[in-house]
């Protein structure tokens, strides 16, 4: 474990004005709380939060986060408080192990816990101090280094999370290195007969091509001595992660991979910069494609460089990057280099991005998507994105994530301009909206009055921004169809039980129900959020109950043993007046099916299973859910006619969804809560004499909610 004097000795390298004395008193402090308690390796505890500190002195971090690091497991594992680390150490770190302590409670691969939910919050942690991030990632990689002495089980859960989540983190952050090193410690758990393939077969080409990163550094180093730059030069094998994930990418064996080294020139000036790249290109023939300036057109977390790749010796591409000390710094330490310290004062850095305002421009298309699955997926795509640069025909540049469309690129301008969004011209010529952008492209959109978002841009937007303000969209112009199915839902089902759907009853039904209006009721009844069982029910509870003279549900089916449970098979949805049979399930009693059920042929062989069973012969409530599948002409008043038949054949509609849209007509799924098969029949028959209604089918088998019956 390294000592306080190594600690301090590592932060004064850096910082000669650092508090030695305020360091060595959170290390005796830390030491003493955690005294007692080891890893699973056996190792006393407090080594882990010594390693985290020393981690985050590579990156030249200020005390604070030094001293954090150094406690920040201390309100979660021992007994100090957050009031006896604030009186002691100040409230700058209690308020930084604090949020440390809450990142640590959020468990972001957990399935029992929404993971969407969890996410918002550490963005919200993100924007109090970015400093809590830097500390749990260090956290983490400290972890992963020495995760063999956890269970092999635990081992695959946080390696996962690693690579879901904290890997790509720190690549949003600008913090490649150690997104790398995550990666490849998470690649090392989840498949190492894979890592272990790459590291032979770098091995063997090692031993069959020599060491090619000295001779190709050592020639970049010639070249640039000829055209009188200084530089460093350094070359490296890339990780395995990154070799086997390219692999997957390209569809392409080691053999055939190219671009498996990678070299950095750190130049004096930006002007040495370009200098240097024409040296480069003047030595080796640039790769078609695979160059991008970063320095005339930055990264948003602060990312400066110029990539190319070059065909190097014995035609072996070779990517290199070229940029000065200072924008090599916020390369390795990203939006850490905010904080970083030389010589005792914070670095001015002029590339250093301010991480307020990144934090701000990474959560702000977020903060509006009201579905929290919606936000995970908008985040994760965010955090994984490579850049592109479009330009306007102003000659503005508009940042892209990789794969963005011109829906995309309207929606980064303004979302009015998304909204009238009709076509684009991509460097003048009209291309689709679903055109992937590339770097460098002049894109000019091209808008018309009265134009609204279509559901079928969701398909093609990628970014958060666009994504939402698509579905808010979406969702207001749905409001005022969904209000008026809503009604008409409501009319039909107050007329099954002989009564009307007056202001008053949908007032007190939305009291009930706790929606703040009947607008609302009735926009969430017309979206089948909510049933117009669920509507009923709120006013007239006597008149939605069972029928005491009905044969209860529960005992509807004759040939059950004693205590023995049922339930319909979703992919037949048998009706009372049906010939049924009961497969057995363990643990799950009998799903009971028509006779002529497909799936039963399924359990042919297994004659043990089947139950012979046949429907009460007395009245059945309606309760039994049948869907059926209607197309329907696009007119109005169609479908408002339609509800009202259903309510006639006092049946009840519990769900409606269109499953397709065209201009003349509408096919859609209607579930209805009926007796028996005679009811349905006369139903059907009602709704086939209706000349709106084009055709009319009953839907079985259900893939997706069939029970598999091996």
């Amino acid at each position: 474990m390294i000592s306080p004097e190594d600690l301090i000795a590592l932060v004064r390298n850096y910082n000669p004005k650092t508090n030695a004395d305020r360091i060595a008193d959170a290390y005796d402090f830390g030491e003493q709380m955690h005294e007692g308690q080891f890893r699973h390796s056996g190792e006393p505890y407090f080594t882990h939060p010594v390693a985290v500190a020393a981690i985050l002195t590579e990156q030249r971090l200020d005390d604070a986060t030094i001293i954090t690091a150094l406690l920040h497991d201390t309100i979660e594992d021992t007994k100090a408080s957050y009031d006896e680390i604030a009186s002691r150490f100040g409230g700058e770190v209690a308020m930084l192990v604090d949020g440390v302590t809450k990142l640590t409670n959020l468990q972001l691969s957990s399935r029992e816990t929404k993971q969407a939910e969890n996410f918002r919050k550490l963005f919200m942690a993100m924007s109090k101090d970015l400093r809590v991030i830097l500390v749990k990632l260090a956290d983490r990689l400290h972890n992963m280094r020495t995760i063999k002495a956890m269970r092999p089980d635990k081992q695959a859960q946080k390696a996962r999370e690693t690579m879901d989540i904290y890997a790509p983190l720190a690549g949003r952050m600008g913090m490649q290195w150690m997104r790398e090193e995550l990666e490849d410690l998470a690649f090392r758990v989840l498949n190492p007969e894979g890592r272990q393939s790459i590291i032979r077969r770098f091995v063997t080409l090692q031993r069959e091509t020599g060491d090619v990163i000295h001779r190709i550094t050592g020639d970049m180093r010639t070249e640039l001595e000829k055209a009188g730059i200084e530089a460093e030069v350094f070359g490296r094998a890339k990780k395995p992660y990154s070799i086997w994930r390219k692999m997957q990418e390209k569809d392409q064996g080691f053999s055939r991979l190219s671009d498996i080294y990678g070299f950095r020139i750190i130049t004096a000036s930006e002007e040495d910069c370009y200098r240097a790249l024409g040296a480069i290109h003047q030595r080796w023939r640039a790769v078609p494609g695979r160059f991008k300036d970063y320095i005339s057109q930055p990264k948003s977390n602060g990312y400066r460089s110029i990539h190319t790749t070059v065909s190097g010796r014995d035609g072996k591409r070779v990517e290199v990057q070229i940029r000065t000390r200072q924008m090599h710094d916020v390369a390795e330490t990203g939006v850490a280099a905010h904080w970083s310290y030389r010589d005792g004062i914070r670095s001015e850095n002029p590339f250093a991005v301010d991480p307020a305002k990144w934090i701000a421009s990474l959560s702000e298309q977020f903060d509006a998507e009201e579905d929290h699955d919606e936000f995970l997926e908008a985040v994760k795509l965010e955090m994984y994105s490579d850049q592109v640069f479009c330009f306007t025909p102003k000659g503005d540049v508009i940042k892209l994530p990789k794969g963005a469309t011109p829906i995309d690129y309207a929606y980064a301008i303004h979302t009015r301009i998304g909204h009238a969004c009709v076509g684009a011209k991509v460097d003048g010529i009209r291309v689709p909206l679903w055109t992937r952008l590339r770097n460098g492209q002049s894109v000019d959109i091209i808008i018309a009055e009265g134009q609204t978002p279509q559901v079928s841009w969701l398909d093609i937007a990628t970014t958060g921004k666009a994504r939402t303000a698509i579905r808010r969209a979406l969702r207001e112009a749905d409001r005022a169809r969904f209000v008026k199915l809503g009604h008409e839902l409501a009319r039909s089902a107050f007329e099954h039980v002989g009564r009307k759907a007056t202001d008053k009853a949908l007032e007190t039904a939305a009291r009930a129900l706790r929606v703040s209006s009947v607008d609302e009721l009735l926009a969430r009844l017309g979206a089948a959020v909510l049933t117009a069982h669920d509507v009923v029910q709120a006013v007239y509870p006597e008149l939605t109950a069972d029928d005491s003279e009905e044969v209860s549900p529960r005992r509807a089916v004759i040939g059950l043993e004693p205590g023995q449970s049922f339930e319909r098979a979703q992919c037949c949805q048998p009706l009372p007046g049906e010939r049924i049979i009961g497969i057995t399930y363990r643990g799950r009693g009998v799903v009971v099916h028509t006779a002529d059920c497909n799936a039963l042929s399924e359990v042919e062989d297994q004659p043990e299973r089947w139950v012979d069973l046949h429907w009460h012969s007395g009245t059945h409530p309606a309760v039994y859910g049948v869907t059926l599948e209607l197309t329907i002409g696009n007119d109005a008043g169609v479908l408002g006619r339609i509800c009202t038949l259903i309510g006639e054949k006092k049946a009840n509609i519990s769900d409606l969804e269109f499953v397709d849209r065209k201009p003349d007509f509408y096919r859609l799924m209607i579930n209805v809560e009926l007796r028996d098969v005679e009811q349905l029949h006369s139903l059907m028959l009602m709704l086939e004499a209706e000349s709106d209604v084009a055709a009319v089918a009953r839907f079985r088998d259900v893939p997706e909610s069939r029970p598999k019956l091996g």
